[in-house]
């Protein structure tokens, strides 16, 4: 049966060809669909005459069983995809990669193009070089380009070479805030076949953090580069039927709570629920008092709380955000008619969606929280900060031994000059200023990340906060390195505007960039004198950012405890300098006079704050600044491109002509079984995504760093792995190397780090890669529970392909990156229930050999042998879960098979 009808929709003058949902009421009651399961059941209709959706397809969303889910693989194909420098890199890297392949295969090379609209923004560069001074923009910036200038040219090339691809030059502003304030359509539009069709915005990105655009009410969310790719080339992007938590959410937050304790506190909430490859989708009567800037810092964090996307619906306080953000009228009106028209709006007749589980919020019970000192998840109410930090360090040391004469807690304050001991390993010396370091300081303090630089509610009261801080004296610790980097230009403006610029930079929050600094691990090099204390003194110290994500390692190699909080308790905890005080009660530094301050003395209200975001926040602004966004700085526009349409793949440790294709043939080969595979990783529950995939900083003597000076690469030119991804060099030795990585076959050591068998020779995770790819043995990788959460980062399936790895053995997995492995050709498997490494007695220094894999087989055997000859087996769930994902790792990944596709073709 034929479901797929139209109908014409009026707006402006001009007419649009829709999907109608007419065909499918007259047998379904559609209102019972979710927002977000209408945009799907929409994109299937569309694509119906595709031979990737089925009649079956659709009549299992329309039918809506919450009551007996059925696990349907469905196709889904996004209006546009969005990029970010880091991720985008390599996924244009591959497209280069893919014209030389087919062209040596004798394909036409031009027909690697985007088929739908792709914007890269660059935000992920800049990084905390300077910072607490007036030109720590301008410096940083000029690093920025001298540090990325060959990525740079390689994007421009790309720019200039593929069709539908655009690049938002560094210093614009933070991908996802660009992307919620000025590329999101909500309605969108193309010319096909002479007629004007309209549907739904709707993208997927590389970055997990694309969520954020959910709170516009446009359904995307974050893939894997690979995934991202093909989407790209035209693929759909396949799924199993999702199943959708709805979120009730009443009353209005409380004098003094700001929009980030609420996403803590949500969080939290859907975390202990458990939500993983769930769509979460937001409703209720608290929805009217959360402006689309609070629901986009709820949507950003979909990741933390571990759901597939976190939306709202299309409602008026949509319109007004598109309004405030100077949105033409015209386009404001066209989403508002199509949105009514399609049964896409929700206003207060709206009837409640059915859901498969309900939580609720009361927003009224929302108390000032951080979270950390590790995971997002893990949110602390303000007033009990200071102790859980104490009860956290306890557990992390076994005796700490403080006398008389090194315990500096003084009443003047933690570290003070007043009690100084110039002998003792923590005394630190650093611009004009000397005290002693002490556990718990707070030596980053960081206004940074999309999730809270695009509300101003936070921003502006961060400004306010800060302007009452100098009017009573209060100076921030002289060991905080503080800094402002804002999700775009917009910010910098209306707090100039309002006046609050000035006083933030009084306290070091200077302007350092507009990018994802601090929250992706660009924090920058701390002072020498401060590392240097920390290091001798063996401190643990903090960080406070106003962030997404504190994952250990991952702000900074010397930071162990990391803590996530609204920008105004950014401020406040960068006067007050420690993890150990407690703001709430504690004064925060003493008056012109003498007295104390508190942080309710400085906390600005609610009336302050809308008072300034109605003055100085406004649609003109955003036209302004968001006139020329493609346009670059002169460096920018000076970089000289190649013209070719294939890359000429210069000489570049940036850049490198990766190997995934070279041998390749035009047809796939046949899937064979894992023989006498060797461990090369066993690890515990929750690797992340950055456990495994090259991020921050590169070491000196890392394989990554012995190779870039081997390369005539000075260390202090390394710059960063993300910078690095175009190069497969750099990222293959990088992999695994976190300093916080844990490898259970290299016991009491941290990082990179592993076991050789069966020689039983130590030495680094890559170089043992390397040597059982010269022994011709295959690899695998040993997982627990929640394997590979966190970032969609491609590089922590492209690294462990590029290192032999051929299966990973995990008890679960997140679900970008089971995709992600199976888009490399790696084979994801899965413990039985109850089972898990520590149960079967896996070692990790024997043998594993896996049977080889047809379509739709759900299980398989794995054979393991002992040194001393003893053989166990078991069985494992083979995680590919839909029949795409098979003929994607049949072909030996994603991009393979997108290949021989464009070869078929002619």
């Amino acid at each position: 049966m034929k479901y797929q009808s139209f109908t014409t929709i009026e707006s402006n003058g001009s007419s649009y060809k829709a999907i109608s949902f007419d065909n499918l009421d007259s047998h379904y009651a559609l209102d019972r669909l979710p927002f977000c399961i209408k945009i799907l059941l929409e994109n299937l209709l569309r694509h119906e005459d595709k031979e990737f959706v089925t009649s079956e397809d659709i009549e299992q969303v329309a039918t809506w069983n919450t009551q007996n889910h059925v696990d349907h693989e469905i196709s889904f194909v996004p209006a546009r995809v969005i990029l970010q420098d880091f991720t985008g890199v390599p996924a244009i890297v591959d497209l280069a990669a893919m014209r030389d392949a087919i062209d040596k295969l004798g394909g036409d090379a031009q027909a690697i193009n985007p088929l739908n609209p792709v914007e890269l923004v660059i935000d992920h560069s800049v990084m905390v070089d300077y910072f607490a001074q007036e030109d720590a923009l301008e410096k940083n910036t000029d690093i920025e380009i001298e540090r990325n200038k060959e990525r740079y040219q390689f994007l421009k090339w790309g720019q200039s070479s593929f069709d539908n691809f655009k690049v938002v030059p560094p210093g614009r502003g933070i991908v996802h805030q660009v992307n919620l304030e000025y590329l999101a359509r909500c309605a969108f539009t193309k010319q096909q076949d002479d007629e004007n069709l309209i549907y739904p915005d709707t993208l997927v990105g590389t970055d997990s953090h694309t969520t954020m655009i959910n709170g516009l009410g446009i359904l995307g969310w974050g893939v894997g580069g690979i995934e991202a790719e093909a989407a790209m080339l035209g693929q759909p992007v396949t799924m199993l039927l999702p199943k959708v938590v709805g979120f009730r959410l009443s009353g209005e937050l409380p004098a003094g709570v700001t929009a980030t304790d609420m996403v803590l506190t949500i969080t939290q909430q859907l975390r202990q629920h458990g939500v993983v490859g769930k769509f979460v989708e937001f409703y209720g009567p608290g929805l009217k008092h959360l402006t689309t800037a609070d629901r986009a810092t709820i949507a950003n964090m979909a990741p933390e709380y571990g759901a597939t996307c976190g939306i709202f619906p299309i409602d008026d306080i949509a319109l007004d955000y598109l309004r405030l953000t100077g949105r033409d009228e015209a386009q404001i009106e066209l989403v508002e008619t199509y949105a009514k028209a399609s049964n896409l709006w929700h206003d207060d007749t709206t009837k409640d969606a059915e859901y498969h589980e309900t939580l609720e919020l009361d927003l009224g019970e929302v108390v000032p929280s951080i979270a950390g000192p590790k995971r997002p998840q893990d949110k602390i109410a303000l007033d009990e900060a200071a102790s859980a930090f104490r009860e956290w360090h306890r557990t992390q040391i076994d005796v700490k031994v403080l006398d008389e004469e090194t315990d500096l807690i003084a009443e003047a304050g933690l570290g003070s000059s007043d009690d100084v001991d110039e002998d003792h390993d923590s005394f630190v010396e650093f611009r004009g200023s000397k005290f002693n370091l002490e556990d718990g300081a707070i030596v980053i303090a960081a206004i940074t990340s999309c999730t809270n630089t695009s509300n101003p509610s936070v921003l502006i009261g961060a400004g306010l906060l800060a302007q009452k801080a100098v009017e009573k004296g209060l100076t921030t610790k002289p060991w905080v390195k503080t800094s402002l980097a804002p999700g775009s230009q917009v910010v910098t403006q209306y707090l100039e505007d309002a006046q609050l610029m000035e006083s933030l930079e009084a306290l070091g929050f200077n302007l350092v960039g507009y990018g994802c600094t601090t929250c992706i691990g660009n924090s920058g090099p701390l002072p020498d004198a401060v590392t240097d204390a920390i290091r001798k003194a063996k401190l643990t110290v903090t960080s406070v950012l106003s962030g997404n994500r504190n994952f250990e390692g991952r702000i900074h190699p010397d930071v162990a405890a990391n803590y996530l909080a609204s920008p105004p308790l950014v401020v406040a905890y960068a006067l007050a300098g420690n993890m150990n005080i407690d703001i709430t009660k504690e004064p925060l530094g003493q008056d012109q006079d003498g007295s104390p301050i508190y942080l309710r003395d400085i906390w600005p209200s609610k009336e302050e704050i809308d008072e300034r975001i109605a003055k100085y926040v406004s649609g003109k602004l955003f036209k302004e600044k968001y006139a020329d966004v493609f346009k670059g700085s002169g460096e920018w526009n000076a970089l000289s491109v190649s013209e070719t349409s294939v890359y000429d793949w210069p000489d570049s440790t940036y850049i490198k002509h990766p190997p995934f294709f070279q041998t390749m043939g035009s047809e796939p080969e046949a899937l064979t079984s894992i023989n006498n595979a060797r461990c090369l990783v066993k690890v515990g529950d929750s690797i992340t995504t950055d456990h495994i995939s090259p991020a921050g900083a590169i070491a000196v003597d890392s394989p990554a760093g012995e190779y870039l000076q081997e390369k005539g690469v000075s260390p202090k030119d390394f710059n960063s792995y993300g910078s690095r991804r175009g190069n497969h060099e750099v990222m293959m030795r990088g992999t695994f190397a976190n300093v916080r990585l844990q490898n259970q076959l290299a016991p009491g050591t941290k990082g990179s780090a592993t076991t050789h068998f069966p020689s039983g020779d130590a030495m680094s995770i890559f170089h043992a890669a390397m040597r059982y790819k010269e022994e011709g043995v295959p690899a695998v990788v040993i997982g627990g529970k929640e394997y590979g959460t966190g970032s969609s980062r491609d590089w922590a399936a492209k690294g462990p392909s590029l290192m032999g790895v051929k299966a990973v053995l995990a008890e679960s997995y997140e679900r970008i990156h089971r995709s992600n492995l199976i888009g490399m050709g790696i084979l994801p498997l899965q413990f039985k229930q109850g089972d898990s490494a520590d149960s079967l007695n896996i070692r990790g220094d024997e043998t594993f050999s896996i049977d080889s894999v047809t379509r739709g087989q759900k299980e398989v055997q794995v054979r393991m042998s002992s040194s001393k000859g003893e053989e166990k087996t078991f069985m494992m769930d083979i995680r590919i879960d839909t029949s795409n994902e098979f003929t994607y790792f049949e072909h030996g990944g994603i991009l393979h098979y997108v290949i021989r596709e464009y070869l078929k073709q002619g």
